[in-house]
């Protein structure tokens, strides 16, 4: 084995899970409505967590009927700065549960507490802080047309929102769904991933006890055909939200055609990182590993296609090579673990697939791509050299610890590469020369840009891509945008 795997140093849970979860319809946890239950399991280990109510088309009605309640009632007629001290209150009971929830998230989804406590609870914290700052500040505009007329605009909420949430960051991605929509003054049903259902069942606890009236957030787990469709398809539904894969995403548009919703879709990537010649590589080398391995791969926005140019291209593989083999698997709740599992057995079965095609392409496999351990879904992370750039693992998104180094000769050549997939959602640049870096920005095909740097992301910015990459933008005012509709007011001065 390339990769440390250690379980020597087991830490023992903090917290007790309840063994069965409910579903959130109009403030109260329920049962679903057939009855059916489902299993979430821990992809370390492969034990079952807890058993969790399984929606079904019947308690999206419910849940559905009891937004349109809230919205209409409480939520929407509730002053706006009311609703900000509701949703810094929530901040506050986060930050007081905060070992529980990473506990919880790290567990639930296969994650490394150390990662989940440095990226995934704070930059959740950090949303929600942010957004319940914005809920009495969604101004409108007087914009003088003419003497004898008061004509100005404001911004209303768009209704209903259904906002469905993908099993990688289920946290973090979440709560950008969630605090911008419940800001605007609208209400939400929102659908966890199946495979990671718990942590937002656990603050939608917390967001009852800090005041959220009934109704205004629902939480309905199940599968997405199930679940997701009956939402797509709801004709009370104002505007989905979804963050997943670019086929789902192609079905929710269809679905949302129905009635017009509105939609916002994150969808894909096969982000390019370019090294060239003049770099850092060490600082490059060390970053472009971390961008692809970081939550096993299961990134977005992975950096999944490291360009590296001729002369450096031998560096940059041995570099990546060497930190790919030091990284450490094994207990999720060791602080010092630095790698998890993937999410499923059918993601890793889907990732060893593609590590096989790579091979057959003609690539070479330098280390890694193999399962590691007798339980839980680890897979030792892969580096890939000799990548030419029409191969399937240079194309098509693997959605786990796979990287391809595709060597190229100049600028001109990095950008056609980098631009040469459907996904457009994020690209980074190394280079000392500021010129070469601006010129990047400008050219390359991605709603960000990191330039000697690869992986931040701040909720005051932007957020999405286009193509295979999705449709629209979160985070920052942006999402401001997303979930309210700007109405013209005319008042009529004259006598």
């Amino acid at each position: 084995m390339s990769t440390a795997y250690d379980y020597t140093y087991a830490q023992a849970s903090k917290i007790i899970i309840p063994a069965h979860k409910l579903m959130l319809i109009d403030g109260r946890f329920v049962e679903s409505a057939s009855g059916k239950n489902f299993t979430t399991i821990n992809p370390a280990t492969e034990e079952v967590i807890a058993t969790v109510a399984e929606g079904g088309e019947e308690d999206v009605n419910r849940a559905v009927a009891a937004a349109r309640r809230a919205f209409e009632g409480p939520w929407r007629t509730m002053r706006a700065s009311e609703r900000g001290h509701i949703l810094q209150r929530w901040v506050e009971l986060i930050r007081k549960h905060a070992d529980e929830i990473a506990e919880i998230e790290s567990l639930d989804a296969g994650k490394p507490i150390a990662g989940v406590l440095r990226q995934d609870l704070p930059a959740a914290i950090d949303t929600l802080t942010y957004y319940a700052g914005w809920a009495d500040k969604i101004l409108g505009d007087v914009v003088p047309t003419r003497d004898d007329a008061l004509t100005y605009t404001m911004r209303e909420p768009v209704g209903v929102v259904a906002a469905i949430v993908p099993w990688n960051f289920p946290l973090m991605i979440g709560m950008w769904k969630l605090a911008p929509a419940l800001a605007c003054g609208c209400t939400v049903v929102m659908k966890p991933a199946e495979l990671t259902s718990l942590s937002a069942l656990r603050i939608g606890e917390l967001a009852l006890e800090a005041g959220l009236p009934p109704g205004v957030l629902n939480i309905v787990p199940g599968p997405g055909r199930v679940v997701g469709d009956a939402l797509v398809n709801h004709p009370d539904v104002d505007k989905v939200t979804f963050t997943g894969s670019p086929g789902v995403g192609r079905g929710i548009m269809k679905g949302a055609a129905g009635n017009f919703k509105r939609i916002s879709l994150e969808l894909g990537g096969k982000s390019a990182n370019v090294i060239f010649d003049d770099a850092d590589v060490a600082s490059a080398s060390r970053a472009a590993a971390s961008g692809i391995f970081f939550n096993a791969g299961q990134v977005c926005s992975a950096g999944s296609r490291v360009l590296a140019q001729e002369s450096v291209y031998d560096e940059v593989v041995e570099r990546i090579t060497q930190r790919a083999k030091s990284l450490r698997m094994g207990d999720l709740l060791n602080r010092q673990t630095s790698l998890g599992p993937v999410i499923s057995e059918r993601q890793m079965k889907s990732i060893l697939n593609y590590v096989d095609i790579g091979q057959q392409e003609g690539a070479t496999l330098v280390t890694g791509g193999e399962r590691v351990g007798e339980r839980g879904y680890f897979i030792s992370p892969a580096v890939f050299a000799d990548v030419k750039h029409e191969m399937k693992i240079s194309q098509e998104e693997i959605f786990g610890p796979v990287v391809s180094v595709i060597k190229f000769k100049d600028e001109d050549d990095a950008i056609r590469i980098a631009n040469g997939t459907v996904f457009s959602l994020a690209a980074g640049a190394w280079s000392r020369d500021l010129g070469r870096l601006q010129r990047f920005a400008k050219r390359a095909k991605a709603g960000t840009v990191w330039l000697n740097t690869y992986g931040y992301t701040d909720v005051r910015l932007p957020w999405g891509g286009a193509g295979d990459s999705g449709l629209g933008r979160e985070h920052g005012t942006a999402a401001l945008e997303n979930f309210t509709e700007p109405k013209a007011v005319w008042l009529n001065l004259a006598g």
